[in-house]
């Protein structure tokens, strides 16, 4: 018998076998991580002449390996230091691989936020990196998150070639400040660091005055990943990219695509560049359904504070609260798909031991499941 696991470096990714199996067989969803989708239909209605002609035009063949030029131009606009030429677009997980692959060689050491999404630290250990977690924790009397500058300063080495950051982060919905974000790229630049910035729920900042600058715009030795499938609520696109002012990486990256999917996918390039013209409408629609779920939220968990701690998110479609009730977090979401069919993601599949669970705010579903997961709670607690 051939014993799969053993023919790679990767392990079992636990989110996404977990949606794998629950996401489409549990009736109700409280932890999706993207904002509410549209029909093809809804978002051609948004595209512009150009945007029309393109979709009436378009023939399937092969596509720019490096994404439409249009596109780019297109994606481009929304930094200030970036230029067409210096994005790639890709699957969004696909692109995550593929700056891993591109950026680090076995036995270099590197240092990502934690918890993440698993690709962020798990594709580097299978290339042979060692990675140390920089791992964020709540403030004194429950404040909210935080990550410690003095304990990534403590985790650098000689051997250091990458930190990986995630602001808005998932799963807790936390956003440094600009200060913060300066004293971290500052830490990267004194050790000639180079900084991957997952900025996939830029965009969702409930305040939208603290939105960051991307990352690629302020440091040079870096590569911000974005894409249409969270803050724009479109993942059917699989449609990312990779910005990056770094010479040469956008050549090597390239070499590295063509061991993968080679080009995108044309009527996605199309779709997505109707998206990202209309990006300012498809944004304010999702950033004031997260609001209002999340202000229902902080209300509906205010009122059971004998078993739930609510931690209010900054940014982004997800935050992490607590169980505080009898037995474990585990056994909450065990109960909650067994008796109501509701998928909620513990903290355990971040690899993040402890009561924490993920909460998903972009969906117009949410009141129905906050109902199902009351049900629950009474079944549970009385």
């Amino acid at each position: 018998m051939v014993d799969f696991r053993a023919m790679n470096n990767l392990p079992e990714f636990k989110l996404e076998r977990y949606f794998g199996q629950w996401e489409f067989r549990a009736r109700h969803l409280l932890s999706a991580s993207d904002c509410e989708s549209m029909g093809v239909g809804d978002l051609l209605a948004l595209a512009d002449e150009d945007g029309q002609r393109r979709w009436r035009e378009l023939r399937l063949g092969y596509t720019e390996s490096q994404g439409d030029p249009a596109l780019r131009t297109a994606i481009a606009r929304g930094y200030t230091a970036i230029a067409a030429e210096q994005v790639l677009v890709a699957v969004p997980e696909e692109a995550i691989f593929i700056a891993m692959q591109a950026l680090l060689a076995p036995g270099q050491h590197v240092i990502s936020v934690h918890p993440a999404y698993q690709s962020l630290y798990e594709v580097a250990r299978a290339i042979g990196c060692e990675v140390s977690p920089w791992s964020i924790r709540l403030q004194p009397g429950g404040a909210g998150w935080t990550f410690d500058l003095d304990e990534l300063a403590a985790l650098i080495r000689p051997e250091t070639r990458l930190l990986v950051l995630n602001f808005p982060h998932n799963p807790t919905g936390y956003l440094p400040d600009r200060a913060t974000l300066n004293q971290i790229l500052d830490l990267a630049r004194q050790h000639g660091l180079v900084v991957f910035s997952d900025e996939m729920y830029r965009g969702l900042e409930l305040n939208p005055g603290a939105r960051l600058p991307a990352v690629c715009d302020l440091y040079e030795n870096s590569v911000s990943l974005s894409g249409l499938s969270k803050a724009y609520g479109l993942p059917g696109l699989r449609l990312g990219w990779l910005a990056s002012q770094m010479p040469g990486l956008m050549e090597a990256s390239l070499r590295i695509k063509d061991f993968t999917t080679i080009c995108h996918s044309g009527p996605s390039e199309v779709l997505g560049l109707i998206a990202l013209r209309a990006g300012e409408q498809l944004l304010a629609r999702n950033l004031a359904l997260v609001q209002q779920n999340a202000g229902l939220a902080a209300t509906w968990f205010a009122q059971r504070p004998e078993v739930l701690s609510w931690l209010p998110p900054l940014a982004g479609s997800i935050a992490f609260p607590a169980w505080t009730g009898p037995g474990s977090v585990e056994a909450l979401c065990q109960a909650a798909l067994d008796r109501e069919g509701l998928m909620v993601v513990p903290g355990s599949i971040f690899d993040y031991p402890g009561p924490h669970f993920r909460v998903g705010l972009g969906r117009q579903s949410f009141p129905e499941a906050l109902a199902r997961l009351e049900a629950v709670l009474a079944g549970l607690v009385g």
